[in-house]
């Protein structure tokens, strides 16, 4: 049951099969995995704090009575993305500057220089790289990781399942005006587009053009490059400045999805595949949990024999199969893991909207740039293309739309018993 139109807005969410809100359902009908999304959308949980580690361990604790080996994992994170993308835009921008009060050579040189480093900090820190601006610069705290073991233990292949349960810093670049002015104005060209535009090129736009301004001596590139680059310092710090959203959608329903999953597992127990349930922290400040499992796990995760299911932001109305991410570079995931992800839709009977790539990046993006085969399951809302209450304090368990959820959980375990089936036939 797929449904393949790039766009989607409100008067064809009907037509996708997206249901509406259902408030009455709760916690007390979805079970373990509604309590637990309400439990921890009761307090704050920001990446690499204290509150991320309650929420590990409240997640660790509820795995292993549902019959889970769970264990909490430290890393290490810096957690947040607003420091390394605010001080890379301001270095950039200080260079811009020195340039235009002192001419000759060595300006430009400190400009050119200062605008690259900038610009690749940037990049690199969006693209799930080394992150090695912000490790140099910046101090690193302690984050958790959940790593739950299910299925058959002493199976060849792996499936790793995937969320997150840190929460989001909201700011005024989310706020939910600003996602309706594309639709609104522009409303043919958005309905038939798959994917946003990437936002993040506005905070590596400054850099750049301080870089080439530097480089060729262009003095109005240095000042264009210095306003556009300390617009982006200052998105950051009014980030950086906001409270924490309760991150009910983005991501504790895929936690949900998570809880839910081993309860059924225990209740009919899988054979021929293994099966890690993964909660990740410090998500938010650029997947650095993500960074830290592969690290550890690397050596024991092989590629060849395991595959990676990242479920992320499906409370929403909309559930659809994400053919790709990337907040600079879109990087779409392997057509076999898209395609095995919508036939386990199929299969569930729950319908899925493909066709959609997110400028957004996810765990996800972390796993492929690793090598593993990696494919997403989301939610939008239909007439922005955006997650359901994207950092915004609105994102509570009130307004998530539990059928979806419900939903996501059966496609999920669908897809792990078809592998699973096909692992007992190799």
């Amino acid at each position: 049951m797929l449904h393949n139109p790039p766009g989607v807005n409100s008067d064809s969410a009907a037509s996708t099969g997206a249901r509406a809100p259902s408030q009455h359902r709760s916690s007390r009908e979805a079970g373990d995995w509604g309590a637990a999304i309400h439990e921890l959308a009761g307090f704050e949980r920001p990446s690499a704090s204290d509150g991320e580690r309650r929420a590990a361990e409240s997640i660790a604790r509820r795995l292993g009575e549902l019959g889970c080996r769970a264990v909490v994992e430290e890393e290490r994170a810096h957690g947040t993305y607003w420091w390394p993308l605010g001080l890379a835009n301001l270095l950039a921008a200080a260079g811009a500057m020195f340039a235009l009060r002192r001419r000759g050579r060595l300006g430009r040189a400190i400009a050119g220089a200062a605008g690259l480093v900038g610009a690749a900090a940037v990049w690199d820190d969006v693209s799930g790289g080394r992150l090695w601006f912000r490790r140099a610069l910046l101090p690193r705290r302690r984050t958790w990781n959940v790593v739950a073991e299910a299925g058959d233990r002493a199976a060849q292949r792996t499936v790793v399942l995937v969320a997150h349960h840190d929460a989001a810093h909201s700011g005024l670049v989310f706020h939910p005006a600003l996602a309706r002015v594309g639709p609104r104005v522009f409303p043919h060209r958005f309905e038939r587009a798959s994917q946003h535009i990437p936002i993040l090129y506005g905070v590596w736009l400054g850099p750049m053009m301080v870089a080439l301004g530097g480089l060729v001596g262009g003095r109005r590139l240095l000042r264009c490059g210095a306003s556009v680059a300390l617009g982006a310092v200052g998105a950051m710090i009014d980030i950086g400045m906001r409270p924490v959203v309760p991150g009910a959608n983005d991501n504790l329903s895929a936690v949900g999805v998570l809880v839910a999953l081993a309860g059924r597992l225990r209740e009919r127990p899988l054979e021929g595949l293994r099966v890690l349930l993964v909660s990740t922290g410090s998500e938010e400040s650029f997947m650095e949990g993500m960074q830290g499992f592969v690290r550890r796990h690397l050596s024991e995760l092989d590629p060849v024999r395991t595959e990676v299911l990242c479920v992320e932001c499906v409370g929403g109305p909309i559930l659809i199969v994400l053919e790709g991410e990337g907040m600079l570079r879109m990087r779409d995931y392997p057509a076999p893991m898209r395609e095995a992800l919508a036939h386990a839709a199929d299969r569930a009977g729950v319908q899925v909207t493909r066709g959609l790539r997110t400028v957004a990046a996810t765990d996800a993006l972390i796993a492929l740039r690793a090598g593993y085969p990696v494919a997403t399951l989301a939610s939008i809302e239909g007439f922005t293309k955006l997650p359901l209450n994207y950092h915004w304090p609105s994102d509570t368990p009130a307004a998530l739309h539990w059928e979806t959820i419900e939903d996501a959980i059966a496609v999920c375990e669908t897809f792990l018993r078809r592998r699973a089936g096909e692992a007992g036939l190799s």
